[in-house]
């Protein structure tokens, strides 16, 4: 991989980890486009880093935010706070489980063509589509009344958002777009909800790269050594500012409910995908 490929998919991770169309989805897409033949792997090792540098990127935009929740839950505060980071380790339990137990299986769905990217993003598609009528179309028609605007998330809310995570490891299903979606058809206030999707994946992508980092201590091979270090840096800054933009942008995209766009666009990519993956 040559540092512009490194540049493309960096972009593309950037815009798609908080759009809802898979950042996963299209790196696999635009690898297959570059011609770039990684094994599954230093595939996920170079997603894995690419995905850390949208990490910082949401600490970044929403650093405000962050800085209270870290100092209430490390002095142990006990106010709200405190309890919103409790309902984020929470939503953090089933993609912890599904990456101890299931990580080999889930690695195979890497680089195994764009079948099951496109099966995926017409899934994501039907979430977003779904949360659309079922909840979205009300919500822009009571837009002023203050009532509608939903309740805050709940630990069971950030269980069951947790849930959907953990499904979205997927290559296609959208991150943000599945827990977002989930949240908003619970009933959740819906710029909560986005900022909650945001801060609920920086333990599982933190968590990854330090294993990553141990991998690297006891002299196992990572992605870097295949890549090579220009490459992974350029694509590690490109995906960091990208991303920083692409997170306000969301934020605001989530509170005028325009997400059923993105459904129609997952849905033909996905038709697509499906018909020249098999």
């Amino acid at each position: 991989m040559d540092w512009i490929n490194a540049l493309i998919l960096g972009v593309v991770q950037g815009l798609a980890e908080y759009l809802p169309i898979s950042s996963s989805g299209h790196l696999e897409i635009c690898r297959e486009i570059l011609g770039l033949d990684l094994t599954g792997a230093e595939s996920l090792e170079f997603d894995v880093m690419l995905h850390v540098a949208t990490v910082l990127s949401t600490i970044v935009v929403l650093w405000r935010e962050f800085v209270p929740l870290c100092t209430s839950f490390f002095l142990f505060k006990g106010d709200r706070n405190f309890f919103y980071v409790v309902k984020i380790l929470v939503s953090c339990i089933p993609v912890a489980v599904v990456g101890l137990f299931f990580k080999d299986t889930i690695e195979g769905f890497f680089g195994g063509g764009l079948g099951i990217v496109g099966i995926c993003l017409c899934v994501t598609a039907a979430l977003l589509s779904f949360s659309y009528f079922f909840r979205t179309r009300e919500y822009i028609k009571h837009s002023n009344v203050n009532s509608y605007r939903g309740r805050e998330i709940t630990m069971l809310d950030a269980f069951i958002i947790g849930c959907a995570q953990a499904v979205a490891v997927l290559p296609g299903l959208s991150r943000s777009g599945t827990t977002i979606a989930t949240g908003i058809l619970l009933g959740d206030r819906r710029d909560k909800v986005a900022q909650f999707s945001f801060f609920m994946v920086i333990i599982p992508i933190l968590g990854e790269a330090l294993l990553d980092i141990k991998k690297m201590v006891g002299g196992e091979a990572l992605a870097q050594e295949a890549i090579g270090w220009l490459p992974m840096v350029v694509g590690f800054l490109a995906s960091f500012i990208v991303g920083c933009m692409a997170c306000k942008w969301m934020l605001e995209l989530v509170k005028k409910g325009k997400l059923v766009w993105f459904a129609v666009y997952c849905l033909i990519v996905g038709v697509v995908c499906i018909v020249t993956g098999f």
